[in-house]
């Protein structure tokens, strides 16, 4: 299974917002494919083609795009080529952080099914239950 990332959905105040992001005519959606920049081409970024970006917001994992690739961007920079369609996922804690951060296949959410409820709880309790070891 390939490598995934983490990534703060930054900005965002709920689930909504971010899907707005990959809509036609989003911050985001532009056809199949979008792009992130960063400034260094990830170490392992062989082991990521084929994984996904999951998205934090409100200190969860709450949905993934798939990573298709890796390119050039303006400035020096990378471009981690992203698929626009987003992928509900069961939602997880995860502290937020800057930049990105890897993600092992054994820490990856299961994909929700079409229909089933993710609803997100609270930050400060997600929090507190996965200190507690009940997440």
């Amino acid at each position: 299974m390939p490598l995934g990332m983490t990534k703060v959905a930054y900005g965002a105040q709920s689930l909504d917002e971010v899907r707005g992001w990959f809509a036609e005519g989003g911050r985001r959606g532009a056809g199949e494919v979008t792009q992130l920049t960063t400034r260094y081409l990830p170490k392992r970024h062989a082991e990521m083609i084929g994984g996904s970006v999951y998205w934090i917001l409100k200190h969860q994992l709450v949905a993934r795009s798939e990573i298709v690739g890796f390119g050039e961007a303006e400035g020096g920079r990378v471009a981690i080529h992203i698929s626009t369609r987003l992928v509900e996922v069961q939602p997880r804690p995860r502290r937020a952080h800057q930049g990105w951060r890897y993600l092992e296949e054994a820490d990856c959410p299961p994909d929700l099914a079409d229909g089933d409820g993710g609803d997100l709880l609270p930050g400060h309790i997600a929090q507190e239950l996965a200190r507690l070891g009940l997440s």
